[in-house]
């Protein structure tokens, strides 16, 4: 009798465990078509839509200021796409052979805007970043990759400074409470 709820339970165990990747599959099923679909959104249509969700969360009504406000919003998030915060280089994604580049590190579209100039994201990488990039592909000399890092990191510095001065400029015109919704939107810091 024991020996019989003992397999009983190990074949319901089993049934259970086989329905599993049947349930996670048909989950997976329509995260597949939002995928592909991606590609269709209009960058210009999202933007527009994000920033009238700011507007909404700013709760500006009127049109002058909101017209101000959302000049300084848009050089924040400028600013921000030129520093690359939180997007992956393509260091990162080419050593795993991902969209960034791949593994064989060839970097023939580098300043093409193909993959292998690219970023995490589909964001292309600044010269310098580029030159650094072809300076460690081509393993060349520590004196030259030295050189190149010092360029880079000039240049992300610079990027950094007009972040932090569109942020500046962003925060004069806003209220506390604007202030707040900015901080946790992440457009201020």
């Amino acid at each position: 009798m024991h020996t019989l709820r003992r397999i009983a339970f190990i074949a319901a165990m089993a049934a259970t465990l086989a329905l599993i990747p049947t349930t996670l599959t048909a989950q997976n099923q329509p995260n597949r078509q939002n995928r592909q679909n991606r590609g269709n959104v209009d960058p210009a249509q999202m933007q527009q839509r994000m920033m009238e969700r700011y507007r909404e969360q700013f709760d500006v009504k009127n049109d002058d200021e909101w017209k101000v406000i959302e000049t300084r919003v848009q050089g924040v998030m400028d600013a921000r796409r030129e520093v690359g915060v939180g997007g992956m280089g393509r260091g990162m994604m080419a050593a795993r052979g991902g969209r960034g580049g791949n593994a064989a590190g060839d970097n023939a579209a580098a300043g093409t805007g193909q993959a292998g100039g690219r970023r995490g994201g589909g964001r292309q990488l600044s010269p310098a970043a580029q030159e650094l990039q072809q300076a460690i592909d081509a393993k060349a000399s520590t004196d030259e990759i030295k050189s190149k890092l010092a360029k880079y990191r000039e240049d992300h510095q610079q990027k950094e400074a007009k972040l932090l001065k569109a942020q500046d400029d962003l925060k004069k015109v806003l209220n506390g409470r604007q202030e707040a919704v900015a901080v946790l939107a992440g457009l201020l810091n």
